[in-house]
């Protein structure tokens, strides 16, 4: 099964195809806005397939759209990414655009109002983010966006984010509502991870020396952050109690089969010394065949053994109970109480 034909219309090609097709855009669109919306859409069409047997493929295609959708989004490796597939780029795209200025450029805010953030913001020691937020000028989504314009990093919605427990227990909880980050995954030898702001250089240091990996940054807004740190790390330790759980139930499995195995073992000499006292009901139709087998034998040579005793033992011995003619193949007192007792014995009790 195709999942990129299937589940996402892309006709037959290149598999896993370039980020642009499989993000369903334009080759080489720059417009960030658009390819994020088209991967929220593709996004939440795969989740469809998160649960059953596709649910290994799907995640593999989620890992992927957002691979494409972060490299798509980030200016840097956006134009890398560009000139690997044969772009372009003139000589002199260089600079650094303020965000306020992203926001006079979108529409967002005028010239004016661009100003009053400024001053609202030098008067109050705040960010410019914080200021055009508290100002209500704009969402708190759209001045990280802008922020992120500004910082040349890609941004992303942690709603369509999940991270990775093995990467996110290696950091403490603390230390991540401490400098406003949450790590994501791991992507090309790189430690993903969100961030409210620019990340210092001694807190880079510190996670490469955590992951034994370099971070590379992306930018989500505040509330977004401290809602994932609150909800991730809670689902993370909840799983992880899950675990602990059932290590040890199986520890608590393995002991009682242990003890029981030991217990076995101590009463099979017993079962050795009473093999034949089991009830005929319990035994195996090949064990009650086998019974019954030997059961006739013994009757039969309880039967031929007191004559044969009786003829050429007893009355060889024994004068008085020797006769004559026909008389002398009557049974004595042997077959008459030995080869009953046998036949009682078989058939009251061995066969009971």
């Amino acid at each position: 099964m195709d999942p990129y034909k299937e589940w996402l219309g892309i006709p037959d090609g290149p598999r896993p195809p370039d980020h642009y097709t499989l993000l369903r855009v334009v080759q080489f669109e720059d417009n960030t806005e658009k390819i994020r919306n088209n991967y929220k859409k593709l996004n939440a069409h795969v989740r469809k397939y998160a649960t059953g047997q596709f649910s290994v493929l799907s995640q593999q295609v989620l890992n992927e759209l957002a691979k494409a959708m972060l490299c798509l989004t980030d200016p840097e490796r956006k134009r890398e990414y560009d000139e690997s597939q044969g772009r372009e780029f003139p000589e002199d795209e260089t600079g650094t655009i303020p965000m306020e200025r992203v926001l006079v450029k979108q529409g967002h805010i005028d010239r004016d109002q661009a100003k009053e953030v400024q001053e609202f913001a030098d008067l109050r020691g705040l960010s410019m983010r914080d200021a055009v937020v508290q100002m209500k000028l704009v969402s708190e989504e759209t001045a990280t966006q802008a922020l992120a314009a500004e910082l040349k990093l890609p941004f992303v919605d942690l709603e369509d984010m999940v991270p990775a427990f093995r990467v996110l227990q290696k950091v403490p909880q603390k230390v991540c509502q401490r400098n406003g980050i949450l790590p994501l995954f791991v992507d090309d030898n790189m430690v993903l991870v969100a961030c409210s702001d620019d990340p210092t250089p001694e807190l880079e240091e510190e996670l490469r020396l955590r992951y034994g990996l370099p971070m590379r940054r992306v930018l989500a807004t505040p509330s977004g952050i401290r809602a994932g740190i609150d909800q991730y790390f809670a689902e993370m330790e909840a799983a992880l109690a899950e675990l602990e759980a059932a290590d040890e139930n199986l520890a608590a499995r393995s002991s009682s089969t242990g003890k029981t195995s030991k217990a076995e073992a101590k009463s099979k000499p017993a079962k050795k010394t009473a093999g034949t006292q089991r009830q005929f009901s319990d035994l195996s139709p090949e064990e009650q065949h086998s019974r019954k087998q030997l059961g006739m034998i013994m009757m039969m040579w309880g039967f031929i053994g007191s004559v044969l005793f009786d003829q050429f033992v007893l009355k060889a011995f024994v004068p008085a109970l020797q006769f004559s003619g026909a008389l002398g193949f009557l049974p004595s007192l042997t077959t008459l109480i030995v080869a009953p007792s046998v036949i009682i014995y078989v058939t009251k009790f061995y066969w009971k």
